[in-house]
C-alpha cells in the first residue's frame, strides 16, 4: 500500500516540478535580463550627464586659467583687458559647471555598477580643479586632463551601451535600446567636440592637434545620420527639431567652415562666448533628448519585465495547483490508513526538522509505544537544546547544565557538555588574563606603552570634541640607575613598585599614570583649566617620589625630572604629544634634575631645529656631501703610525663645515646613524684598503671606526661589518670597531654582537674610557681589545686624574688590552704616557685629523693638496 500510495504521489510531482522548474527558470532569466538592460540604460544615461558635465567644465576652467596666465592670455588676444574683463563671467561659469559635474557624479555614484567610476571621476576632477585654482598649472597638462577624464567616462559609457545591447530582450526594446546608445554615441561626440574647437582657438594649433579635431569632425557627421536613423518615429522627429534650433545650427555652420577650411584664425572673444553659450544649450537640448529616448527604452523594459513576471506566477500558480490536486489523491489514499500512524508519522517529520514538538499517543499499542519512545527522546533533546542555549549566551552557572540525561548516550553528552563549560570558562579567564598582560606592565601592574599610547589617543579625541585641554607628563627618575648597579635588581624592582604606588596616590580619581619601561612613567591628566595645575602636579609628583625609600633595611632615595606637554582642543596626535613630553624632561634633566619643564616655543623651535638637520643631513648622506677624515694613532715605543681613527665631517652647501656635535646627536636619535655608520664603514675600509693596495709597505695600517650603540644593538650590524670588509677587500684584523662605555651598559644586545664581530677577526675597542659607569674590575668580562682613555683624563692638571689614568693604564693591561690615549696635545703629556707604558696615542700634538689626500702627503712627506 505504502508503494502504491509513493508511486501515485511522486510520479505526477516529479514531471510537474520538473516541467515548472524550467519554465520558470526561463521566465526568471528574461525577467532578470530585462531588469539589467533597465539598469544599463539608466547607467548610460548617468554616465552621460557625468560625461556632459565634465565637458562643460573644460571651456570656463582653461578660459580661467588662460586669462591668469599672462603669456597665455597675449597669445589668445592682443587685447587682455578685454580678456580681463570676462574673467567674472569664466569664473561664474566654472563654478555653476563644477556643480553640475558633482551633482551628475553623485547620481552617478547612486547608482546600481558606475560606484567605481565614480569615485575615480570624483578623485581626477578634484585633482584637475586644485591645479586650476592653484594658478600655476601647465595649461596643456590641464586641458588633456579633462579630455582624458571625459574620454575615459565616455569608455564606461560605451561599454553600458554594449552591456545593454546583448542581454536578450524582444525587438522593440532591443531597438529602443540601440536608439538610446546612438543618441549617447552622438551626444558624446558632440560634446568632445566642442572643448577640442575651443582648444585649438585658445591655445592654438601648436598646441592642440588640429588634424585629430577635423576627425573628431567627421565622426560627428557620422553619428548625426545615425541618429537621424533612429527606429522611433517619435525620436526622429525630436531630433530634426533639434538640428533646427538656431544653437544646434549656429554651432555646425561655425565648426563645419574651421573643419572644411573654408574659416581660418581664431574667433573673437565675444565670439567664443557666444560659440560657448551656444554649446552649453545645445548640450542641455541632447541631454533631454536623451533622457527622453532612456525613459522610453526603460518603460519597454519594465514592461519585459512585468511580462516574464507574469508568465512566471501563472505558471507557479499552475504548478501549486497540480501538486495540491495529487496532494489531495494522496489524502484520500491516505484515510485507509491508521490515523495514529499518520499523526506519528507528521510528529516524527517535525521532529526531523528540527521542531520538539509535544507527542501524542494514539491509536494500536504498537503506535503508542513509539510514541512514548519517540517522547522519551524528545525530552532528553530538549534538555540538550537548553544546555547549549546556556552556553550559547554564556550563562555557564544555569542550573540546566547541572542537570544530567538518562541512559549511557545522555551520561556521555553530559559529560561532553560538563567539558565545553569547563573549556570556556576556562578560555574566558585566560583572555581576561592575556588582554590585561598585553596592557599592563607586569612589575607594576600599570598600563604599558602601547595601552598608554592608546589611552592618551582616547584622551586627545575627547578633548578635540568638548574643546578641553589635555596635559601629558613624561616622569623620568633621577638615580635609578645607581641604586640598580649598586643594590641590585630585585632592589631595584622594588623602587619601581614603590614609586608607581606613590604616583598613583598622588593623582586625582580620571587621572592614569602609565610606565612605558626602565625607569620612564608617564602621567595622563584629562579636563586640565590652564598649565600651572599641570606645573603644580609635577612638582608634588617629584616631591613623593623623591621621598625616602626602605628595602629590606636600606634607607634608599632617586628622584624624578618632570617633562609636560600640553594639547589643547586635541590638537596633536599622541605620538607628537608624547614626543614633546620627552623633549621637556629632557631639558629638565639637564637643567639639574629634580626639576619640571614645560614644553615651549623655544623647546619647538629646538625640535624643528633638529628635524631640519636630520631632513638635510640624510639629503646630504645620500647627495655625497660627507666626507671621512682620518687622525693618526702613532706607536709610543716605536714613533711609527699604526693607524687611523676615521672621523666623519659634513660639508653643507651654504652653510659650510658643521661641527659633528651639532649632527651626530641627531643621527643617533634616529635610524639615520645606521645609515651613517654604514657609509663610513664602507668608506673607510675602501680608503684603507686602497692605500694598501698602492703602497705595500703600509700593509699593516690599521682603521678604527666609531658604531653607535643604535647601531651596534641592531642585529644587521654583524653583516653590515662582514659587507664592508667583502666589498673592501680588507682583512677583518685591520679594521677596529669603536664602542662607548654607556653603549655596553645600556644595550644589552651589544655584548652578543660585539662576541659575533671578534669571531671575524675585527679588533673592539672602548672608546673615552672613564666617562661612562664601567668600573675597571668589570674589563676582564667585556668582549674588548683595546682600552681608549678618554681626553679630559689626559688633559686634566688634577693629580688624582693622572693617578687614575696610571690606573687603567696597569689594569688594562694585566687584562691583556693595549691602550690608546686620546687628545694629547703637549709634549709632556706624551712623554709622561711613554713614562707609563701606554701603548699608542691622538691627538693635535701629534696631527689633526685629515682629508684622505692630506694624510697621504703626510705619510710621503709632500705637500699636502689643497682643499
Amino acid at each position: 500500500m505504502w508503494l502504491y500510495l509513493t508511486a501515485l504521489v511522486l510520479v505526477p510531482l516529479v514531471g510537474v516540478v520538473a516541467l515548472t522548474t524550467t519554465i520558470v527558470r526561463m521566465a526568471v532569466a528574461e525577467a532578470a535580463g530585462a531588469a539589467r538592460s533597465e539598469a544599463a540604460v539608466g547607467d548610460l544615461a548617468r554616465l552621460h550627464s557625468a560625461r556632459s558635465a565634465v565637458v562643460r567644465e573644460i571651456v570656463p576652467s582653461l578660459s580661467l586659467a588662460i586669462i591668469d596666465d599672462s603669456a597665455a592670455a597675449t597669445a589668445v588676444s592682443p587685447d587682455t583687458a578685454a580678456l580681463l574683463d570676462q574673467r567674472d563671467l569664466a569664473e561664474g561659469a566654472m563654478q555653476d559647471s563644477r556643480a553640475a559635474t558633482d551633482e551628475a557624479l553623485e547620481r552617478l555614484a547612486a547608482g546600481s555598477s558606475s560606484d567605481a567610476t565614480a569615485n575615480s571621476a570624483v578623485r581626477r576632477a578634484t585633482a584637475l580643479r586644485a591645479a586650476v585654482d592653484g594658478g600655476n598649472t601647465d595649461i596643456d597638462q590641464l586641458y588633456r586632463g579633462f579630455l582624458a577624464l571625459a574620454d575615459d567616462l565616455a569608455a564606461a559609457q560605451r561599454r553600458v551601451a554594449q552591456a545593454a545591447a546583448a542581454e536578450e530582450a524582444p525587438v522593440a526594446t532591443s531597438a529602443a535600446t540601440e536608439d538610446v546608445r546612438l543618441i549617447a554615441d552622438a551626444a558624446t561626440v558632440a560634446g568632445r567636440l566642442m572643448p577640442e574647437f575651443i582648444g585649438t582657438q585658445l591655445m592654438g594649433a601648436e598646441r592642440v592637434d588640429e588634424q585629430a579635431w577635423r576627425i573628431r569632425w567627421e565622426d560627428y557627421e557620422h553619428a548625426r545620420r545615425d541618429v537621424g536613423e533612429l527606429s522611433q518615429p517619435a525620436l526622429r522627429a525630436r531630433w530634426w527639431q533639434l538640428r533646427a534650433t538656431p544653437e544646434m545650427r549656429g554651432i555646425d555652420k561655425v565648426l563645419g567652415a574651421h573643419a572644411d577650411g573654408t574659416a581660418t584664425g581664431r574667433l573673437s572673444v565675444q565670439e567664443l562666448i557666444t560659440l560657448v553659450g551656444q554649446a552649453m544649450t545645445r548640450d542641455a537640448a541632447f541631454t533631454e533628448f536623451l533622457d527622453e529616448a532612456v525613459a522610453e527604452a526603460q518603460q519597454l523594459s519594465a514592461a519585459d519585465r512585468e511580462a516574464a513576471n507574469s508568465r512566471r506566477d501563472r505558471l507557479l500558480a499552475l504548478a501549486i495547483g497540480l501538486v495540491l490536486a495529487s496532494l489531495a489523491g494522496a489524502v484520500l489514499v491516505g484515510r485507509s490508513v491508521s490515523r495514529a500512524l499518520g499523526l506519528l508519522a507528521d510528529q516524527a517529520e517535525r521532529i526531523s526538522h528540527g521542531q520538539l514538538v509535544d507527542i501524542t499517543g494514539a491509536g494500536p499499542r504498537e503506535a503508542r509505544t513509539v510514541s512514548a519512545a519517540l517522547a522519551t527522546t524528545v525530552a532528553g533533546l530538549r534538555r540538550i537544546q537548553d544546555q547549549a542555549g546556556a552556553v550559547t549566551r554564556g550563562d555557564l552557572s544555569a542550573p540546566v547544565l547541572a542537570e544530567p540525561l538518562p541512559g549511557p548516550l545522555g551520561q556521555l553528552l553530559h559529560a561532553s557538555v560538563e567539558q565545553l563549560v569547563d573549556s570556556v570558562r576556562e578560555r574566558e579567564e585566560l583572555q581576561t588574563a592575556l588582554a590585561h598582560q598585553a596592557a599592563h606592565d607586569p612589575l607594576t601592574d600599570l598600563p604599558n606603552r602601547t595601552q598608554a599610547r592608546t589611552l592618551v589617543t582616547a584622551a586627545l579625541h575627547r578633548g578635540r570634541r568638548s574643546g578641553e585641554m589635555t596635559g601629558l607628563l613624561f616622569v623620568d627618575l633621577d638615580g635609578f640607575k645607581a641604586v640598580n648597579d649598586r643594590h641590585g635588581h630585585a632592589t631595584g624592582d622594588t623602587v619601581l613598585r614603590e614609586v608607581a604606588d606613590r604616583l598613583r596616590a598622588a593623582l586625582r580619581p580620571g587621572d592614569v599614570v602609565c610606565r612605558l619601561g626602565g625607569d620612564e612613567f608617564v602621567v595622563l591628566v584629562e579636563r586640565v583649566s590652564d598649565e600651572r595645575e599641570l606645573v603644580d602636579l609635577a612638582r608634588r609628583l617629584i616631591d613623593v617620589v623623591s621621598e625616602p625609600i626602605a628595602v629590606a633595611g636600606l634607607e634608599l632615595r632617586v628622584g624624578a625630572s618632570v617633562g609636560i606637554a600640553v594639547s589643547q582642543d586635541g590638537a596633536v596626535d599622541a605620538d607628537a604629544l608624547f614626543a614633546e613630553a620627552d623633549t621637556a624632561a629632557y631639558r629638565a634633566k639637564a637643567g639639574g634634575r629634580g626639576r619640571a619643564e614645560l614644553f615651549d616655543e623655544t623647546l619647538r623651535a629646538q625640535q624643528c631645529a633638529h628635524s631640519e638637520i636630520e631632513t638635510a643631513l640624510s639629503a646630504g648622506l645620500a647627495a655625497g656631501e660627507l666626507q671621512v677624515h682620518y687622525q693618526p694613532v702613532v706607536h709610543l715605543a716605536s714613533g711609527r703610525l699604526e693607524g687611523y681613527e676615521a672621523l666623519v665631517r659634513w660639508e653643507r652647501p651654504g652653510v659650510g663645515m658643521v661641527p659633528p656635535n651639532d649632527f651626530i646627536p641627531v643621527a643617533e636619535s634616529s635610524r639615520l646613524i645606521c645609515d651613517l655608520d654604514r657609509w663610513v664603514l664602507h668608506e673607510a675600509t675602501r680608503q684603507v684598503a686602497e692605500w694598501r693596495s698602492a703602497a705595500p709597505d703600509e700593509a699593516d695600517l690599521t682603521v678604527a671606526v666609531n658604531v653607535s650603540g643604535r647601531h651596534l644593538a641592531d642585529p644587521r650590524v654583524v653583516q653590515d661589518v662582514t659587507d664592508a670588509l667583502a666589498a673592501s677587500r680588507l682583512p677583518a684584523r685591520l679594521l677596529v670597531l669603536e664602542v662607548t662605555e654607556t653603549v655596553l651598559v645600556n644595550e644589552p644586545a651589544a655584548f652578543g654582537h660585539l662576541a659575533a664581530l671578534r669571531e671575524l677577526g675585527v679588533t673592539v675597542a672602548i672608546d673615552d674610557f672613564g666617562t661612562g659607569y664601567t668600573s675597571i674590575g668589570q674589563l676582564a668580562s667585556m668582549p674588548v681589545d683595546t682600552l681608549k682613555i678618554d681626553r679630559s683624563f689626559i688633559s686634566s692638571a688634577d693629580s688624582g686624574h693622572a693617578e687614575l689614568v696610571a690606573l687603567m693604564i696597569r689594569a688594562a693591561h694585566t687584562f691583556g688590552l693595549t691602550v690608546v690615549a686620546e687628545g694629547v696635545e703637549e709634549s709632556a703629556q706624551l712623554e709622561w704616557l711613554r713614562n707609563q707604558q701606554c701603548d699608542s696615542a691622538q691627538g693635535y700634538l701629534l696631527s689633526r685629523p685629515l682629508s684622505a689626500e692630506a694624510a697621504l702627503a703626510a705619510r710621503r712627506g709632500t705637500p699636502a693638496p689643497p682643499s
